[in-house]
């Protein structure tokens, strides 16, 4: 089914809305035990994450057409998503000044766009990364590039189906290649982190955990080339879950080999020294993470709350993006209304009072209410706003999909507005 919310996605942009440059920590997956930074780099640890069945790539190849990666993600196998359903095309687009708009909104959307201007592509992933890491990630998304707004959305699907796209995402692993069976052999961390200073690694990357490493550049003023290389570096702490330590001395070697069209440049060293560089990332020692913790839900507020307030500072912020009005977005209201990214039609339309009013389809067919109160007394509305913060702090609700679904999580004082206007009894 196609989920085209173009129109309301850029109302959403032209609203100036703050949370649209919101950089609030995101939660990140627990920590990888420490690791010795020299002893022991001729054989780095295997992947911090479990081994998991194979999978069906003919499966998966079906998964990811209906679960509808081709509208965020390049190199999917699948045919490009069309220009008005590509969320992250229309938004390179008006950053380019290549939309077809009156040149007053252009200015208007480029001061408020951050979301959604850089994803990974997914192209030679099985060249690139475990299988088994794909799966897990799918399954409990978390974040990876710390300076991507977005992250990867925690979509419905279960172990088996993420095995199966997995397998098919890696399916044209390159076996050809030379991989050697003690691909660090000889190699030596401490040079490798001499080398890591050297060849300015930190000037993308983050190395969260690992001691005295160089910070990563600031972004602001760079070229767009430069500012998307750095936005899509994945901070390197999770590269010894992520990649084979052959494949991650190949990348480091030449990237473009790989990945054709990488951002990651192709910097000047030899095979011994990208070993080194690898042995460093694979075995420095990292400090454990610190626990994550949701912010704290503010008491209810004593002056009154319209919905019109509440329209202004959330539901267009980032909620019409999927939950939009059909009349007014090319005829379909997004995931979150008339469906899409795997998930069902649910209805539910926040570009409206009436249509907040009217609720969501469950299951069963049946209209419900996003304010009827939970087990824990939250409104439903108001639960799924603070799933996304629990999801930030590593802490998923599998009864609950946190909302913005992979978008920044909404502060306590927008949840806090939400949650007094419901409880004055919602007025206009």
């Amino acid at each position: 089914m196609r989920a085209r919310p173009l129109l309301a996605l850029l109302a959403a942009l032209a609203s100036g809305a703050a949370g649209c440059t919101s950089e609030d920590a995101r939660g990140s997956a627990p920590a990888a035990a420490p690791r010795a930074s020299d002893q022991g780099a001729a054989a780095a640890a295997p992947a911090a994450v479990a081994a998991a069945p194979a999978g069906d790539p003919a499966r998966g190849e079906r998964l990811v057409a209906e679960l509808q990666c081709n509208r965020c993600h390049d190199g999917t196998g699948q045919a490009p998503a069309a220009r008005d359903a590509h969320c992250v095309q229309c938004h390179q687009d008006i950053a380019a000044g290549r939309f077809q708009a009156p040149a007053a909104a252009m200015k208007r959307w480029n001061e408020n766009l951050v979301q959604l201007r850089d994803v990974p592509s997914l192209a030679a992933a099985g060249d690139r990364l475990r299988r088994d890491w794909i799966r897990a990630f799918l399954l409990s998304p978390h974040d990876v590039r710390p300076r991507l707004h977005a992250t990867m959305p925690r979509l419905a699907i279960g172990p088996e189906q993420a095995s199966d796209i997995a397998a098919y995402l890696t399916r044209d692993r390159r076996e050809e290649r030379e991989r050697p069976s003690a691909p660090l052999a000889g190699a030596s961390a401490a040079r490798g982190r001499e080398l890591y200073e050297a060849k300015g690694c930190g000037t993308c990357h983050a190395f969260s955990g690992a001691a005295g490493v160089t910070a990563v550049a600031p972004v602001k003023g760079m070229e767009r080339e430069t500012r998307a290389a750095i936005a899509l570096a994945p901070d390197l702490r999770h590269a010894r879950d992520r990649m084979e330590p052959a494949d991650l001395v190949a990348w480091v070697l030449d990237p473009a080999a790989i990945k054709p069209g990488t951002p990651m440049p192709q910097v000047p060293m030899s095979p011994a020294e990208a070993r080194d560089i690898a042995a460093f990332v694979t075995t420095a020692e990292l400090s454990p993470r610190a626990p994550a913790s949701a912010p704290e839900r503010l008491p209810l507020l004593s002056r009154r709350v319209t919905y019109a307030e509440v329209d202004r500072r959330v539901f267009r912020v980032t909620c019409r993006h999927c939950h939009s009005e059909p009349d007014y977005a090319l005829g379909d209201g997004g995931p979150g209304n008339t469906g899409g990214f795997g998930f069902k039609p649910r209805g539910l339309n926040l570009a409206t009072y009436e249509g907040i009013a009217a609720g969501y389809v469950d299951d069963q067919g049946e209209r419900r209410s996003v304010f009827s109160r939970g087990p824990d007394g939250a409104p439903r509305l108001v639960a799924a706003l603070l799933a996304r913060q629990a999801e930030e702090a590593g802490r998923a609700d599998p009864a609950v999909r946190g909302m913005p679904l992979g978008l920044p999580a909404v502060g306590p004082e927008e949840i806090q507005l939400v949650e007094s206007w419901i409880a004055q009894g919602r007025p206009q």
